[in-house]
């Protein structure tokens, strides 16, 4: 890809030529999985480098979420993790036991992490574990593998859908500073930001829903480097408010004051409905302010503020969609990497190993669920969306692996946090992903 070598490892769902033009009754099942160490674990939290004590305490729990999908010939599953990054090893243990356990093959898998800062950090990133890390991360992985396996268990008649809405919480935080070469992280209110959220519904033959997707570009990152407690941050706010709201316990209201009026069958809800929250393209996405500290005001108005968006989308759905063709591919390029040393001034690059990234892509019908391995910034999912087959495309990150920081071609020009801890040259990795999941798509 231009000059740069790209190494393919492509894994095909095809069994027999033709195999994704049939369709069948499309089924749905979702669960999820407490991952909640235990109060007095002490483990290290992930996220931050200068966070060097343990956790403190618990404010909310985190989970691991699963929706598992049939159309009768195969089955795909999307599972997302309530911590910072499935690190490669995590990826390759839960794949190959997921497999093994519930017969969902690899390249039907989307792993994801939701980015949160506040949770402990995962075995297999970078630097040895300690035995509680390490215990932690085998809890994590049984979990994955279980909800799956309670997803499938689940398993019945469905109709799907898919809308878009908009919540203003996000800001670009690459922040130029006046006089300097480099930028800062802070609050750019003229850098790209996508505002979209995007919500694919899954509900039974009755309306009622079963789970729902849910697509955002955004750090999970409200509490800052100071919060000691554990919580979903964000991220767990949005889905805990999305699933209470569906068992009935709470009213939604709109940002006027006046309740959403929705079908009295979703107020009455239903006990497994899962709200499974991936991150999009948050490379370069923060939240519109944060509150360094213990004070989670913030975390709970902004994570209502998405959950309420994401439940009038939801509720605006015609589910239409209730046979299923599902197809999925998996592909690894790999591009030249480097290193800084950022204790210069300014920093200075060295080449360094090679960086794999995986690609991965799930067909749900006519709608392309890719997932990248790592942290993209957002203009590349805006770049693939123009050139996407499909008109609804969501990207998916932290997915299947982590391979960092990946950042858009322009972004490179100016250093800035995330250009310095980027493992990546420029010149590779936007194409590279662009391409990939467009040659992919063109194979579906």
């Amino acid at each position: 890809m231009n000059r740069f070598a790209v190494s393919l490892s492509i894994f095909l769902a095809l069994g027999l030529p033709g195999w994704a033009d049939v369709r069948g009754p499309l089924r749905v099942g979702a669960a999820k999985v407490d991952i909640t160490p235990p109060p007095d674990a002490a483990l290290p939290m992930a996220g931050y480098a200068q966070r060097t004590q343990g956790f403190k305490g618990i404010h909310d729990h985190i989970y691991v979420r699963a929706i598992v999908i049939g159309d009768g010939a195969s089955e795909v599953a999307l599972v997302t993790c309530e911590v910072v990054a499935v690190p490669d090893p995590v990826w390759e243990v839960v794949s190959q036991r997921v497999a093994k356990d519930s017969g969902i093959t690899p390249d039907h898998l989307m792993l994801s992490a939701v980015h949160d800062h506040s949770a402990p950090t995962v075995a297999g990133g970078y630097g040895p574990a300690s035995p509680g890390t390490a215990a932690f991360t085998a809890k994590l992985e049984d979990a994955a593998v279980e909800a799956v396996r309670l997803a499938k268990s689940k398993l019945q008649p469905a109709r799907m859908g898919i809308g878009t809405g908009k919540a203003y919480v996000n800001i670009n935080r690459r922040e130029p500073v006046p006089g300097r070469d480099q930028w800062a992280l802070g609050y750019d209110e003229n850098g790209p930001s996508d505002k979209t959220v995007t919500v694919v519904r899954f509900e039974d033959l009755s309306g009622k829903p079963i789970a729902v997707l849910i697509n955002y570009a955004v750090h999970a990152v409200i509490m800052g480097s100071k919060n000691y407690q554990i919580t979903g941050d964000l991220a767990g706010a949005a889905s805990r408010f999305v699933e209470t709201y569906y068992l009935g316990e709470i009213e939604s209201r709109s940002d006027s004051g006046p309740r959403l009026r929705l079908a009295p069958q979703e107020r009455v809800g239903s006990s497994g409905m899962v709200a499974l929250w991936t991150s999009g393209a948050a490379g370069d996405q923060n939240p519109i302010t944060m509150e360094p500290g213990e004070d989670f005001s913030l975390v709970n108005a902004l994570g209502q503020m998405l959950g309420e968006q994401v439940v009038r989308v939801s509720s605006g759905i015609h589910a239409s969609m209730s046979d299923g063709r599902l197809w999925g591919i998996q592909q690894v390029v790999t591009c030249p990497g480097r290193r800084f040393d950022r204790t210069k001034q300014p920093p200075q690059a060295t080449d360094a190993d090679p960086v794999n990234i995986r690609l991965s892509l799930l067909m749900l019908n006519n709608i392309a669920v890719t997932g990248v391995s790592g942290e993209v910034f957002t203009l590349i999912h805006q770049h693939l969306d123009e050139r996407s087959p499909f008109r609804n495309t969501i990207m998916l990150t932290h997915t299947n692996g982590s391979s960092g920081y990946i950042p858009d071609e322009t972004a490179f020009d100016h250093l800035s946090y995330e250009i310095t801890t980027s493992h990546l040259k420029p010149g590779c990795a936007e194409s590279a992903i662009i391409n990939g999941l467009v040659d992919m798509m063109n194979r579906y």
